[in-house]
């Protein structure tokens, strides 16, 4: 379930804990967490209504003005909409992850592990080691070049970054990425490791 920064930053603040979607059946299940950009998000409750349902309290709850507000935000069709309780969780893990640049020998085997199985399930061939290091060399650059210079299309591109950033090695800027210090440190200790196995 995706939510906008703003309605992300209102579940971490308190300031909302509901969302409306049209769905055709329910996306998501009680108890199920997500990661948001203000964190990790709980769904608390799932229930189907209807459009005369939402309440001025719940317009509130949701971050609108007005039942109409929320209503207008949903898509444009039939679908059954679904009140969705939310409640914040927590810090997002993973940016403690990347900030994690201790890395001892089982964390760096573990990591080249978890990137061996990347490569391995792709249909292109492997792909984390040079896409870790066009992210160092070039920094802030918009993922379209970057993509362009590795040969590949931009929405796989993008996706293979997000298995990167899930694993802690890369963080998302305004504009590109760049390496985590978790990502830096793991290159760094291969390249040194490449340098004393010549």
């Amino acid at each position: 379930m995706l939510l906008p920064a703003a309605t992300a930053h209102g579940v971490a603040d308190g300031s909302i804990d509901l969302a409306f979607r049209r769905w055709k059946v329910p996306r998501v299940t009680v108890g199920s967490t997500f990661v948001s950009s203000a964190g990790v998000v709980e769904i608390v409750s799932v229930a189907q209504i209807r459009a005369d349902d939402i309440s001025d309290d719940d317009a509130r709850r949701a971050g609108f003005d007005s039942p109409a507000k929320a209503i207008a935000k949903l898509r444009a069709n039939d679908d059954p909409i679904f009140r969705v309780g939310l409640r914040w969780a927590g810090p997002d893990p993973r940016i403690a992850l990347r900030e994690d640049d201790a890395l001892s020998d089982d964390d760096i085997d573990d990591l080249l592990t978890r990137l061996a199985r990347l490569d391995a399930r792709s249909s292109y061939g492997p792909w984390t080691r040079a896409t870790l290091d066009v992210i160092a060399r070039r920094p802030a650059v918009v993922s379209t070049e970057l993509a362009a210079e590795l040969g590949r299309e931009r929405p796989d591109f993008k996706l293979d970054v997000r298995k990167l950033k899930k694993l802690g090695l890369t963080h998302s800027l305004d504009v590109g990425y760049e390496l985590s210090p978790r990502g830096r440190a793991l290159l760094d200790r291969l390249d040194t490791k490449h340098v004393r196995g010549r």
